[in-house]
């Protein structure tokens, strides 16, 4: 069986710092959180780019920097975001082009995005997450042009039949790499036995890792673990190591993925082992641009 692939997701686009400490805003934050999460065995970090006081931020200057601080501190292979709700697709992608970082994120069809409490019995971030063939057909001729691999999130198991039709047409070519994002209201369910359905839907031959939200990560981690797949853990998905025990940094998380994997008699990847196994170039795409810093975090 081949070695696990952990990713670490450091900082998500709505996790503030009021809900946990640890998360990363600026880019030396964020290079930092990827160092830490190298050092406790990621090969792969994905991120979103966030402003100084905690928005969504999409501007190319502000990826070049992150790309810069990442890069400066390890050679992790490096995932930049391109999910955005009411933000153009052109915008969404251009850092893509620009940074040709080795790996982007590909939302793979629409849904109600939305969180809900039960204790006060009202909805948070109730939105339609729109993502149309065209635009995803766009998504992925940027990504090609640019020799970025697609890593395609899916909520749900129609978001992997969408592939379909783009395989098809050739726009979207084998390695196939998904995330299979577990447990967000709208989408599936973060179950074992809706992973097993998941995964036997694949197209043969495809990598693929589990996403689960919340503390449901770390039974999704495991069954992942023992199907022969990869795993993405991180702040972005979850913030505990156990049930009242907050990560203080995206290193914990990874750790705790770590100890899983080798519990359960696998190894984990190095970023040189997981490049192989993924098909990606053997050597660490650079910071196209030296981005001066700005003395934040």
């Amino acid at each position: 069986m081949t070695k696990v692939v952990i990713s670490a997701a450091l900082t998500g686009v709505l996790s503030t710092r009021n809900q946990c400490p640890a998360i990363p805003y600026t880019p030396k934050e964020i290079g930092e959180e990827a160092k830490r999460a190298a050092d406790a065995g990621a090969a792969i970090v994905h991120i979103h780019a966030r402003t100084p006081d905690g928005g969504p931020d999409w501007k190319g200057e502000t990826f070049a920097e992150i790309f810069y601080e990442v890069r400066a501190r390890t050679d992790v292979i490096v995932n930049f975001s391109t999910g955005a709700i009411g933000v153009p697709p052109e915008d969404r992608v251009a850092h893509i082009r620009d940074l040709r970082p080795e790996m982007a994120a590909l939302n793979m069809g629409s849904m109600n995005y939305a969180i809900y409490s039960e204790k006060k019995k009202t909805f948070y971030h109730d939105h339609v997450f729109a993502n149309s063939f065209k635009d995803i057909q766009f998504f992925l001729e940027t990504m090609k042009k640019a020799e970025v691999r697609p890593e395609m999130e899916c909520f749900d198991a129609g978001h992997i039949g969408n592939a379909r039709p783009l395989i098809d047409m050739g726009v979207l070519a084998p390695p196939f790499q998904f995330s299979l994002i577990m447990g967000v209201l709208g989408g599936i369910p973060g179950t074992t036995r809706h992973l097993v359905d998941q995964v036997d839907s694949l197209p043969p031959g495809s990598h693929w890792q589990v996403i689960g939200i919340g503390l449901n990560q770390w039974p999704l981690v495991a069954a992942a673990i023992t199907m022969g797949g990869n795993v993405r853990v991180g702040l972005e998905d979850n913030f505990y190591v156990e049930d009242g025990k907050m990560a203080k940094s995206n290193g914990d998380l990874v750790e705790k993925a770590g100890r899983l994997v080798r519990d359960l008699g696998r190894e984990v990847a190095t970023s040189a082992e997981a490049r192989a196994q993924l098909g990606l170039d053997a050597t660490p795409r650079p910071a196209l641009f030296a981005s001066p810093h700005r003395g934040e975090g």
